[in-house]
């Protein structure tokens, strides 16, 4: 059988890796050492809000406190945008921030992109979850449960800051049938 020709990018075509709820628990959970809360706290923070590893680390305190359930961050290319965020998770970085004394300017991740591989990398190895784990694939986790919530394309693109439907569009690919019936059947008609 020949492939059929979608007109698609192939990379748009391959199946997205991510983590599931649980997983991204037993990461959380497998944090060791003097800063395992901070540590957690930044998957938590990758895995809830989508954010690239560059923004997330370049997130300031200033930055939480501007909008309530929301993160101003400065995507890719400068550009501004608000990333949904639980209102519990802003909550435990605005304790963390207060906790170390941290003022409006001041990053809550002060490591750079190298040390935060190694933590997510150490913690998927403590956890044992037998995945290659890397920063980016709490962002593609994000973006599937997301997805698997809503069912809303267009909502995640936003999220996410793609520029390009198709971006977000491979991300469908892992939504099963019964998940796609729940979507719809949360569908509300007037009688």
């Amino acid at each position: 059988m020949l492939p059929m020709k979608t007109g698609l990018p192939a990379r748009a075509l391959r199946l997205v890796p991510y983590l599931t709820p649980e997983e991204v628990q037993q990461l959380c959970a497998a944090c060791r050492g003097r800063h395992r809360d901070r540590d957690a706290l930044l998957i938590l923070l990758l895995f809830q809000t989508g954010l690239r590893i560059s923004e997330a680390l370049g997130l300031t305190v200033g930055q939480l406190s501007r909008q309530p359930g929301a993160l101003e961050v400065m995507g890719k290319g400068g550009k501004l945008r608000l990333v949904a965020c639980p209102y519990s998770l802003v909550h435990r970085l605005k304790a963390c921030a207060f906790d170390r004394g941290l003022g409006p300017a001041d990053r809550l991740f002060p490591v750079g992109r190298k040390r935060a591989w190694q933590i997510i990398r150490g913690a998927a190895e403590r956890a044992g979850l037998g995945k290659r784990v890397y920063p980016h694939l709490l962002r593609h986790s994000d973006a599937i449960e997301r997805l698997r919530q809503t069912g809303n394309p267009r909502a995640l693109q936003l999220h996410l800051g793609h520029a390009s439907p198709l971006m977000t569009m491979r991300y469908l690919s892992t939504i099963t049938a019964e998940e796609a019936l729940r979507i719809n059947q949360a569908v509300r008609f007037e009688d």
